[in-house]
């Protein structure tokens, strides 16, 4: 298939390569930041930079949506197509009807709508991620278009679903608790210990533990421990006492010992 890619970001810097790896052409990379579209260019095969956002006379068939939600409408807005094209959005809170809706107002010309959202998290300029065991949450507008996307995600993907919009949303949801809120909570640790002089690394194998154990047990829930769980109060009070000078801090401390508690509460 041959695909252009707007948006040169963290998912376009893994997703543009493993499409080439599993047999498809890129030809185009736009980006608003030129030398992003540069650098994820200069490790394709055979593609280059496109100044803007017409595409009337591009070669490709799939057009990959690789931006923040909030910069959607406005690409969509601008964005020429050849006539068929195949577009899909890579988000995973943002509903199909949406994209649809921008197409028809904004395109001069009939177009299809769809989903291809990569549950994972990435980052630009690392070493590429094998696409194998990523779960690949699709959606589409019509029958045809399921079926092609279905086909091009089980080419990168062993893990492939056709999701709704809600069920998608749930999803995204779900992956900002499990990702993004843990990976602050690490950040907060870290903080914690490196300003005190205390070495970081001392909690690497409580924290590979305590993730070995969740993804073990069939519910996390069923495996939590710490002050909270066992209702030692002596001990949270103490904490909150050194984060007296914290309030933020002691303000997420707070919301995370009530939340275990009540779950855990007779």
């Amino acid at each position: 298939m041959e695909i252009s890619f707007i948006g040169a970001g963290n998912l376009a810097w893994h997703l543009a390569p493993a499409l080439e790896n599993a047999g498809h052409h890129i030809n185009e990379v736009y980006s608003r930041q030129l030398q992003h579209a540069r650098q994820l260019v200069s490790n394709l095969y055979d593609a280059h930079t496109h100044s803007d956002l017409n595409f009337a006379d591009s070669p490709s068939e799939l057009f990959v949506l690789a931006v923040p939600d909030d910069a959607l409408e406005t690409v969509c807005s601008r964005l020429v197509l050849p006539e068929n094209a195949l577009v899909v959005h890579t988000s995973g809170s943002m509903p199909l009807d949406s994209l649809s809706q921008w197409l028809s107002i904004y395109s001069d010309v009939p177009v299809r709508a769809g989903v291809l959202y990569a549950l994972q998290t990435f980052s630009r300029g690392i070493t590429f991620m094998p696409f194998d065991e990523i779960p690949l949450c699709l959606e589409a507008a019509d029958t045809a278009t399921e079926e092609t996307l279905v086909q091009l995600g089980q080419q990168l993907s062993d893990v492939v679903y056709v999701l709704t919009s809600d069920e998608r949303r749930v999803l995204h949801m779900s992956a900002v608790f499990a990702c993004n809120f843990t990976n602050h909570l690490l950040a907060v640790a870290h903080d914690l210990t490196t300003t005190q002089g205390l070495e970081f690394d001392l909690l690497r194998p409580l924290i590979t533990e305590t993730v070995r154990k969740a993804l073990a047990a069939d519910n996390p829930a069923d495996v939590q421990t710490g002050p909270a769980r066992r209702g030692d109060l002596g001990t949270i009070e103490s904490h909150l006492q050194l984060l007296t000078d914290q309030p933020r801090l002691s303000e997420i401390y707070q919301v995370m010992t009530t939340s275990i508690r009540r779950r855990y509460e007779p």
